[in-house]
């Protein structure tokens, strides 16, 4: 019967900075295990102190992938996990948007009269924040909507899409808004049929440069042949929410309950037997009123964990715009709020991708 139980780190567990100390780009990190007591134990070689009831040692992460080693030199026992160490994921944010074709049908229906992609104004609402504030943007797309799809977008605008690549990201979310979770149960042939049709169309119309590993599939739902799927066409991160203990809607991809309660409250997990990176979303900006926004972010420091590492800003396209049955109008001013509060607490604007590799 196995007698070592790891506490913290666990497997698939993806240190930061907020984990220790980084010393010359190495993280010196405490590990915690449960074991029998009077029992001598080594982690990594280094001997481990027992402070009520637990076991702990000092090591050193130096890679992306490392193993962490438990040895009882009492009993002969031995134990493994895999923990990653990222050194550029703590104290950055972006800004992540879902469900977007609107704008680029804009731009389609323009495209005789539009001289820039920023004459759109939603995009060129987004242009000015990152002017403004360094922000870089991801964009979560649907292939179609009523009267359009990607296929039809000019690549006209293409050098101009290029040029942006510092501060903009392009990626699959669904071929379409409906139906509802339309991959929670599919196969990972559609999820891959689906993703490749959308990726295409970012390469002939954008180019390579805003492409990236990251995306957040429709509804945050999808099976493990799904998420598969995804990877496999080179989105190893996959942002969702990963609610638990709590009637909100799981947005969780195919983790298990304990999974989520680990991303609940690390906000970034490697499922190492699939490959994939999964990352919590910090706050759903159209889900929170304006005056909401600032507590919500706040409280986090409340919080045992403390404020999230990396702060993903999500929403949704749609609340833009003044047709929609739904329409925000302080949609840019809520937009602004999250932005300021990353810029006053310190984070600096990153691609998730850049942060998890």
């Amino acid at each position: 019967m196995k007698t070592i139980e790891f506490i913290n780190p666990i497997e698939g567990d993806m240190l930061h900075a907020r984990d220790g100390i980084v010393v010359n780009g190495s993280l010196q990190t405490i590990v915690k295990i449960k074991a029998p007591l009077q029992h001598l134990l080594t982690i990594n070689g280094v001997e481990a102190q027992e402070r009520e009831g637990v076991f702990e040692a000092r090591i050193i992460l130096n890679d992306y992938q490392n193993t962490i080693e438990v040895k009882n030199m009492t009993t002969g026992e031995n134990a493994q996990i895999t923990v990653f160490w990222l050194p550029r994921f703590a104290g950055n944010y972006r800004l992540s948007i879902d469900d977007n074709i609107w704008f680029l049908r804009d731009i389609h229906q323009n495209e005789d009269k539009y001289t820039s992609i920023f004459d759109n104004p939603y995009l060129g609402f987004l242009k000015e924040v990152h002017d403004t504030y360094g922000t870089k943007v991801h964009f979560n797309l649907f292939y179609e909507t009523d009267g359009f799809n990607l296929s039809q977008l000019t690549d006209k605008y293409k050098s101009e899409w290029t040029a942006n690549a510092d501060w903009i990201r392009l990626s699959f979310h669904a071929l379409g808004e409906f139906p509802d979770m339309p991959y929670r149960n599919a196969s990972y042939q559609q999820v891959a049929q689906d993703c490749e049709l959308v990726k295409n169309e970012i390469r002939r119309f954008a180019g390579e440069a805003v492409m990236g590993p990251v995306t957040t599939i429709h509804w945050g739902e999808a099976n493990v042949e799904g998420s598969r799927a995804l990877r496999d066409a080179g989105y190893v991160g996959q942002l969702g929410y990963f609610n638990v203990d709590d009637d909100l809607p799981a947005v969780s991809y195919y983790l298990t309950v304990e999974q989520r309660r680990r991303l609940k409250k690390r906000f970034v997990w490697h499922d190492t037997a699939e490959n994939i990176t999964f990352i919590r979303s910090s706050i759903v900006v159209d889900k929170k009123e304006l005056d909401e926004i600032v507590p919500h972010l706040n409280y986090y420091e409340q919080l045992p964990s403390g404020q999230p590492p990396y702060v993903d800003f999500l929403v949704h396209e749609q609340y833009f715009y003044p047709f929609y049955e739904a329409y925000q109008p302080d949609f840019r001013e809520r937009i602004v709020a999250c932005v300021k509060w990353a810029t006053h607490k310190g984070y600096t604007p990153a691609f998730l991708g850049d942060c998890i590799l």
